[in-house]
């Protein structure tokens, strides 16, 4: 079956502090509302990886239909099916965080200005809140080679379930949703990123989903809060991004966090990265 070898993916807890990357005008709201917004990974801006896993996985599939496989039949319709739901099917939402809270790549996609900041959590804070909130976390995952080997299981686990073809690709629809969130390109490797992720089935029954305004469309999102009632918004330590003056900006933060009651544990720390690289 699919759904227990993806749930493994699932069942590995993060064991260091684990970093969201954002603006300083994402500080502020994340902040003040003490919740991150978690996008719909088809509209998220590295949407890339459900491309990425179908591409890897009409590729085990065309592999199967040409070598004789007896479910050829079988295999082409899911492989229709699959294009044809990439864009309609279920929802699911993905907020991000990275193991590595100082990369450059990172802070070149939010500091052209010198307004990066990435907040590390406590892995233990982000599991309690996931759990919560019946969010899952998982680790990317790079290596080619593993990628491969669980496409090749995802086909397997089509291949054997007895059920009207309808029938099995809407039971399959979700699970395969959650693997693709999971598997990006190995030139990612160095972020080293985990998700939290919420499938949503019933997305326009679903109170959960809200829609902001994005650059040329409406995009869906859902919140994660990041306090409950036994366990309050905490960090554990913050990186400032390449900044003109950084002295000033870490003055400012520490200011901001103090009025909020949320200094980092184990402090505010300049990137040093010279603000000219990004």
């Amino acid at each position: 079956m699919l759904r227990p070898f993806i749930q493994q993916l699932f069942n590995q807890p993060p064991e260091a502090t684990l970093y969201h990357y954002t603006t300083l005008s994402g500080l502020l709201g994340i902040v003040r509302s003490e919740v991150l917004w978690a996008s719909d990974v088809r509209y998220m801006n590295d949407s890339a990886e459900l491309h990425h896993m179908l591409d890897l996985l009409t590729e085990g599939i065309q592999s199967r239909i040409i070598s004789g496989d007896p479910k050829a039949q079988l295999l082409n319709h899911f492989a229709q099916w699959i294009n044809e739901r990439l864009n309609q099917g279920h929802m699911l939402f993905a907020a991000s965080f990275r193991a590595n809270g100082n990369l450059l790549s990172q802070w070149r996609g939010y500091s052209s200005i010198g307004k990066g900041v990435s907040l590390g959590f406590h892995p233990d804070h982000i599991s309690h809140w996931a759990k919560e909130q019946q969010f899952e976390i998982g680790r990317c995952i790079y290596d080619t080679h593993t990628q491969t080997q669980l496409v090749q299981q995802a086909i397997d686990s089509v291949c054997q379930i007895d059920l009207p073809e309808d029938e099995l690709f809407a039971e399959v629809e979700t699970d395969l949703l959650r693997l693709a969130v999971l598997l990006k390109h190995p030139s990612f490797r160095e972020e080293d990123e985990w998700r939290v992720v919420l499938p949503i089935t019933h997305q326009e029954l679903d109170p959960r989903v809200k829609f902001r305004e994005g650059s040329a469309m409406l995009k869906p999102y859902t919140e994660f809060a990041l306090s409950s009632r036994d366990q309050p918004m905490a960090l554990e330590h913050v990186y400032l991004g390449p900044s003109p003056d950084s002295t000033l900006s870490i003055n400012s933060l520490r200011l901001f966090f103090r009025q909020h009651k949320l200094m980092p544990i184990r402090g505010i720390e300049d990137s040093k990265i010279p603000f000219r690289a990004c």
